[in-house]
């Protein structure tokens, strides 16, 4: 597109700087710029029907409505007008607002320092590309116990298997198993529609039978063909779970049961719930490692007492949540507890899996780093268990 299609809408307070912005954006070729003092005016503006506004830049300390609250009602709008900060506040403060700006679905197109120059300006706004209106997301349907309850008994739960490739040599090592709902009549149905109602009235543990038997069922086929040998398959399990003291024989006999051995399964412990058991949580888990399976702190550092699980349970696995993977690359802050989180699982010993990501560059940063395992977009989604063999045997690695 070129410039003189484009409408900015320039937020800032100082008269002198938003001057200069102005006489950027005319000198690049821009025909329409509508100025504001503060987030008030600008929301007026934004908000004008006679106005189309492509590409908002933005000042965030503004008198009047600030930067953020002005970011929040452009959020709430649902129109899609691209994002420029402009700000000379600290960079720690900076990341904070972008991470809010794409929260509120807003497209960010980046941040620039004060003094803002052409050149510093010039390649954020060649990022841009006509998104035209958004459409808000509706809320995930939730679908009702008895149906799921239906569900379960016909045996339409299954798990899907997202890869886990070696960052070393980019082989295969495994993959996560994530459960979905082949629904007769609705076709596919994601976790989030089913989950919470299974939470909610204390029921999750049946899925959790359902999809570990289907796992084992697939780890035996994989045996039997002679396809792979030594990859394992992960199986999340609440903590709730872990607060019955047969859980963990249950959960070894399910797997003997299919003729698997231990060390094939890694249990992911999510940590959605706090451990509020710990004795009957300890014992469980102690035991299923000294049978041989694996246990795998999920979603590391989002949810309760990460350093103080650490501390407590035989832990063979670390795996850093996504959100500290996905714009690492370009992000200090996130690189550091990036880095951080896996210096800690080195000197624990522990394996690290990344997950979350989604690009080459985040890729490229893990493997500088020395992570040991990954998944994500970028490599596979999450794909049936039928399919898997096809695609592990095919698998190269990006270049």
């Amino acid at each position: 597109m070129n410039m003189n299609e484009l409408a900015f809408l320039v937020a800032e307070d100082h008269d002198f700087q938003r001057r200069t912005l102005v006489r950027i954006l005319q000198n690049m070729g821009v025909k329409t710029v509508y100025e504001a003092a503060d987030g008030r005016s600008a929301l007026e503006i934004f908000r004008d029907p006679g106005r189309q506004v492509d590409i908002i830049i933005s000042d965030l300390d503004m008198p009047e409505m600030d930067g953020m609250e002005f970011i929040r009602h452009v959020g709430e709008a649902g129109v899609q007008a691209s994002l420029i900060l402009s700000s000379a506040l600290e960079r720690t403060l900076i990341a904070s607002v972008e991470t809010m700006t794409r929260a509120y679905g807003i497209n960010l197109l980046g941040a620039v320092d004060k003094p803002v120059t052409a050149k510093k300006l010039a390649s954020l706004v060649g990022a841009y590309r006509p998104a035209g209106v958004r459409t808000k997301r509706a809320p995930m349907e939730q679908m009702p116990l008895a149906e799921i309850d239906e569900g379960i008994a016909a045996g339409q739960f299954e798990p899907f298997l997202q890869p886990k490739v070696g960052m070393d040599n980019a082989k295969v090592t495994g993959a996560e198993a994530l459960v979905r709902w082949r629904h007769p009549e609705r076709g596919l149905i994601p976790p989030a529609a089913f989950i919470p109602a299974l939470e909610e009235n204390d029921r999750i543990d049946e899925l959790t039978w359902v999809v570990l038997d289907r796992t084992a069922q697939t780890v035996r086929k994989w045996q039997d063909s002679g396809r792979i040998n030594g990859h394992t398959v992960s199986v999340n399990l609440s903590l709730k779970t872990l607060n019955d003291p047969k859980v963990a024989d249950h959960i070894t006999e399910c797997v003997r049961r299919h003729g698997v051995a231990a060390n094939r399964i890694v249990l992911e412990i999510t940590e959605t719930a706090a451990m509020t058991d710990v004795a009957h949580c300890l014992e469980n888990l102690s035991r299923l490692r000294m049978k041989g399976f694996g246990l795998s702190i999920d979603d590391f550092g989002t949810g309760y007492s990460s350093m103080q699980q650490l501390a407590r349970v035989p832990y063979t696995e670390l795996k850093i949540d996504q959100s500290f993977v996905m714009g690492a690359a370009s992000e200090a802050r996130l690189r550091v507890m990036l880095e951080s989180s896996m210096q800690l699982a080195d000197k624990l010993g522990l394996t690290v899996v990344a997950e979350g990501v989604e690009t080459h560059d985040d890729w490229k940063l893990l493997q500088q780093l020395g992570c040991h395992k990954a998944q994500g977009y970028f490599i596979a989604r999450p794909m049936p268990a039928e399919e898997f063999l096809d695609w592990a045997e095919q698998w190269a690695p990006p270049r």
